[in-house]
């Protein structure tokens, strides 16, 4: 697999590469920023929409249960959870999911609780929903990014009806132990609190790390767990909006679906339900180099930065090809860093503040891309 092989993606409607005046202000930035990567998708995968097209008729489809049966196949070879196709829905997309479950499961006005610094929409449609945003901080420590227990249990108590699980962490590349997962869980089970576990980062476990399913970790918190992954972080088919969510309790389930199919949401794309299969039961080989190749994009973006601008730092993520990048030492204010990375570097990044206020002076850069394209974007940096 030639994950050198660069791209030109401009002019394809992306919104990565064809939205950089609206975003930054100007065209010229070199996007390093929205969670899609610059790779071509599996052979299996472009080989089945191929096939799709060339049959010619694009009507009504249906996700059928072999395709679901190869997913519940694949979290139990790769995370030892057992689940069931009737356990499986769906949805356009893991944010629609968690919108819809905000909605459903918590009353208006009611607390929401979330861990920052954390995806900007999870800060979104908390507030939009009607609800109010509860956050607790995790916290950077020299050894790491560690939860402020004392903390997040005091805000659970204080009311909240839902909380929002990153698992793995976006955009920290944080992959939360067993124990972590089981305190976090049995927290929301002592204070009345459903858990909803965004987990669409859990293919791209890096180093050897093993992704553990928040859902996995006991009966108990499986049963008040609503468990979100999707393919397409994992097999960049992000455009493709399809996803699937798991609960192994009835009730839950039946609330979402009932929820799903008076919007209709649950149809879903044909595109989209006939690459499932390619994904999950023919593209394995394939994930296992690119995560290889991103683990290599990491370890060069740190050691390059380590010598060339060593004012800039970020602790290894543990999972996917996000890097977050702390430029506190640089002196610069977060307005100063953010005018010249893209008035003077002309690279394009996510803003910190976005993901929370304790995301000051910190920005978010995607490596999901040809290595020659991080080392220009790394070099750009630098230069200013």
């Amino acid at each position: 697999y030639n994950f050198d092989k660069i791209i030109n993606r401009k002019n394809t409607n992306s919104i990565k590469y064809d939205s950089s005046k609206e975003i930054f202000g100007q065209e010229e930035v070199l996007p390093l920023w929205v969670a899609d990567m610059d790779f071509q998708s599996p052979p299996a995968i472009l080989e089945a929409i191929k096939k799709r097209a060339e049959h010619g008729v694009l009507g009504y489809s249906f996700r059928d249960q072999d395709s679901v049966g190869h997913f519940t196949n694949w979290v139990k070879r790769r995370y030892n959870w057992d689940i069931t196709p009737e356990q499986v829905s769906g949805s356009p997309g893991i944010v629609t999911a968690l919108a819809l479950s905000v909605r459903i499961f918590t009353t208006p006005k009611a607390k929401v609780l979330i861990q920052t610094p954390v995806y900007p929409p999870f800060h979104s449609l908390v507030i939009e929903t009607g609800r109010t945003l509860v956050t607790s901080q995790i916290e950077m420590t020299p050894n790491g990014y560690s939860v402020n227990w004392e903390d997040f249990e005091s805000k659970l108590a204080s009311g909240v009806e839902m909380f929002i699980l990153c698992n793995s962490h976006n955009p920290l590349g944080k992959m939360w132990s067993r124990e972590e997962l089981l305190r976090r869980g049995s927290l929301c089970l002592k204070h009345g609190v459903l858990i909803f576990s965004d987990e669409i980062h859990a293919d791209l476990a890096l180093y050897g790390n093993q992704h553990i399913v928040m859902a996995s970790v006991s009966q108990e918190i499986a049963m008040n767990t609503i468990t979100a992954m999707a393919p397409s972080k994992t097999f960049n088919i992000a455009g493709l909006l399809n996803s699937l969510i798991v609960s192994k309790s009835p009730e839950l389930l039946n609330k979402f679906n009932k929820e799903l199919n008076t919007l209709h949401l649950g149809m879903g794309n044909v595109i989209g339900h006939i690459t499932l299969s390619p994904a999950y039961n023919e593209s394995e080989e394939w994930l296992n180099s690119l995560v290889t190749y991103i683990g290599e994009n990491v370890d060069y973006a740190y050691d390059y930065l380590a010598k060339e601008l060593p004012t800039v730092t970020f602790i290894k993520p543990e999972s996917s090809f996000l890097l977050w990048l702390d430029f506190r030492k640089t002196g610069l204010s977060h307005k100063q860093i953010k005018e010249k990375l893209i008035n003077q570097a002309k690279v394009g990044l996510n803003d910190g503040t976005a993901f929370g206020e304790c995301g000051q002076g910190f920005f978010r850069m995607n490596i999901g891309a040809p290595k020659a394209i991080v080392k220009e974007g790394l070099e750009r940096i630098a230069a200013t």
